[in-house]
């Protein structure tokens, strides 16, 4: 059975007109809590997936981070290294899933999270959505979500299509990333419109916001005011950041400073808030032209 179509008549259509990617219904994710994190290209969504793991997995959770991009650069702080796709594997056996065992796609990352980068289509070609569905798919024919506690799925960039919103279709919440300015903020509205049109058919809710690289969040404030959003955490521009990057480190083995050790309670209070359950953010998109007008200085 093919783990995804592209079908423009299914009766759960996600969308009015669309043509969207559809994963095979029995390739559900049930034994994990599942996280999509999400924003615009850049603003941070696989540092703070990183991060965000290790602090799960301090917390005694059994994490398994995905990386959804086909610079596979999601785990790298992770792993120390850029591991190979799940495309990339499937290819060199002529996609004969069979052949493969799971250290060939699976890589242990710091402090035990499980790390699996998906990859993507090659450029110009083929569609994010059915390198999820292969990826789940491997995952679910190797038994490797029985004993995960959690699932993170970092997702790139802005959401254009059925494919990049495919993850949507396997988690519980959605998380948003996002700086204090418009176009992250831009961003983020479109994807409070793709969780608004999965929720219809899928079991996935909106969160909240992380609000990242911003010293202040009176732009952040505003859209969440008005579009029924609430942040979840906040992590400043700090230079610690930028060079745990560098460093091929999470934020979790830098050097121990009050500064980073800020940080890092703030995503342990992340973690801690989210496996206890965050309550659903009703969220609601705002048009075009709403947000132009609402930020900004008065």
């Amino acid at each position: 059975m093919n783990a995804i179509t592209l079908i423009n008549k299914d009766p759960r259509r996600d969308g009015d007109g669309s043509v969207q990617v559809h994963l095979d219904p029995t390739l559900k994710i049930d034994t994990a809590k599942v996280f999509a994190v999400y924003g615009k290209g850049g603003i941070g969504k696989s540092t703070t997936s990183s991060n965000l793991s290790v602090a799960f997995s301090k917390l005694g959770k059994r994490v398994l981070q995905i990386g959804c991009d086909p610079k596979h650069d999601s785990t790298f702080t992770l792993t120390k290294q850029l591991m190979p796709t799940v495309i990339d594997v499937l290819e060199s056996v002529n996609f004969h899933s069979e052949e493969l065992r799971p250290s060939d796609f699976v890589y242990e990352g710091y402090n035990g999270v499980q790390c699996v980068e998906a990859g993507g289509p090659p450029a110009g070609t083929g569609c994010g959505g059915y390198v999820v569905g292969q990826t789940v798919k491997l995952l679910k024919e190797h038994r490797l979500l029985d004993d995960t506690d959690v699932v993170i799925f970092d997702v790139l960039g802005d959401v254009v299509c059925g494919g990049f919103a495919a993850p949507l279709q396997h988690a519980d919440r959605a998380l948003i990333v996002a700086a204090n300015d418009f176009d992250s903020i831009f961003a983020m509205n479109r994807i409070v419109q793709a969780i608004q049109a999965k929720s219809k058919n899928y079991n996935v809710r909106l969160g909240g916001v992380i609000a990242n690289r911003s010293a202040g969040t009176d732009q952040i404030d505003k859209f969440n005011a008005r579009a029924g959003l609430r942040t979840l955490a906040r992590f400043p521009d700090l230079d610690v950041i930028r060079r745990s990057r560098l460093k091929k480190a999470t934020l979790f083995e830098m050097e121990d400073s009050p500064e980073v050790r800020a940080v890092q309670q703030e995503y342990l209070d992340l973690a801690d808030k989210l496996w206890n359950g965050v309550e659903i953010c009703d969220g609601q998109s705002l048009k075009d032209r709403e947000i132009f007008d609402l930020l900004g200085f008065d």
